[in-house]
């Protein structure tokens, strides 16, 4: 990343973007506009390997609404490997197959998982949302302190809030003997926001425009903050709080590090091996705008993505192998200028994209020249270069 004029990090994010104007000057002339916050991590070790954490923030607010889009299926796929591990049922696994309602075949949570991750598949999520309930799913987020998070729809298909209230039933089989099942369940809290969240001037729903702001209250939540604390807690379980650790297995972690840092056409599964359609930067936003054919090998990034109604977001655990360096990033933006839901017009290509793209890539730079007092150990993370 070529600058605009000499830097040196000194704590500011605000001054680091101001400090490239050629990257991020369109955004900086109205942030506001563009809702834009960053959460920046850097990650220290001890002579142990333990890690310390020193957060900077950008426009970091809980109260800006931002729409989440599919981050939110990192939590929701992390919950159903932690509610597979709880129900300790024998023959019942991450490989078992799944089916939802009267489907007469399914995936396995493990396949939902990997398509979650890997190309950020809706109907993937939707079952995984279906196996985990609306009320467990949000009050264990609730119970691990992730604040104002809430996860009460499905994605993609138009649903109302009783019917998002709804899940399952879900079975699970072994070719004709069935090994686990859970009737359908209804969710007894209302996770729709307490006030109106208003958006925007215009919405098209079904082919006619409306003169009014679209009201994200029935829409899920999930902070900037609350994004950042998930990645470090699956990263970092043992440096934080008892209670904001998941209850998974070694082997669940590494399974998640792979696909979380995976690329489609590295999976095995078929249907990703188009590399035009799915890149290795394809749902890796920072440093690489989702479209990078190659990341280097020594480069893994650990996150989830989202992109709806104009919002984008990413959420990341980066690492580099090779020079021993790791921070997290999160960040989210919005780009709507005609301020219209719906009618396919948001600049993501042409603003926000290239966004997280320079911002990833210039706290890297900074993460590149920063002295650190002890070089990481980072071999638990080699598992997704496996």
């Amino acid at each position: 990343c070529i600058r605009d004029r000499p830097y040196t990090w000194d704590g500011s994010l605000e001054r680091l973007l101001a400090s490239q104007p050629g990257q991020f000057g369109t955004v900086l002339e109205d942030p506001a506009r563009y809702r834009v916050q960053v959460l920046y991590t850097q990650i220290d070790r001890d002579a142990d390997n333990r890690p310390s954490f020193r957060s900077f923030k950008y426009r970091l607010d809980p109260d800006e609404y931002f729409y989440p889009a599919s981050t939110v299926k990192l939590p929701t796929a992390v919950l159903a490997l932690e509610k597979l591990t709880a129900l300790g049922v024998d023959g019942l696994d991450r490989d078992t197959e799944m089916r939802v309602g009267d489907e007469t075949a399914g995936k396995s949570v493990g396949r939902y998982v990997r398509e979650v991750l890997l190309v950020s598949d809706n109907q993937a999520f939707n079952r995984l949302y279906d196996f985990v309930g609306q009320q467990p799913l949000n009050r264990a987020l609730e119970e691990k302190g992730f604040a104002d998070t809430r996860i009460m729809h499905r994605l993609e298909i138009a649903l109302s809030v009783e019917d998002n209230r709804r899940t399952g039933p879900v079975r699970f089989v072994d070719g004709d003997a069935v090994v686990y099942e859970e009737a359908a369940a209804y969710s007894a809290t209302d996770y729709t926001a307490p006030e109106p969240i208003p958006l925007g001037e215009a919405e098209i729903v079904g082919g006619e425009r409306l003169e009014r702001p679209k009201d994200f209250a029935t829409k899920n939540a999930y902070p900037l903050q609350a994004q950042h604390d998930v990645i470090q807690a699956l990263m970092f379980p043992e440096a934080v709080d008892a209670r904001r650790r998941f209850a998974l297995t070694e082997d669940d972690y590494a399974f998640l590090y792979r696909n979380m840092s995976g690329y489609p056409g590295d999976s095995g599964i078929p249907e990703y091996a188009d590399a035009d359609r799915y890149p290795e930067g394809y749902v890796k936003f920072f440093m690489y705008g989702g479209d990078a054919p190659e990341v280097p090998d020594h480069i893994r990034i650990f996150n989830k993505v989202g992109d709806a109604y104009g919002f984008l977001t990413d959420a990341a655990y980066i690492v580099d192998f090779d020079n021993g360096v790791e921070f997290i990033l999160a960040a989210t933006i919005f780009t709507n200028a005609n301020q219209t839901f719906n009618d396919d017009t948001d600049e993501y290509d042409e603003i926000a994209l290239p966004f997280m793209r320079h911002l990833g890539q210039a706290i890297y730079d900074i993460e590149l020249q920063r002295e650190r007092a002890h070089r990481p150990d980072l071999s638990r993370f080699q598992v997704a270069r496996d």
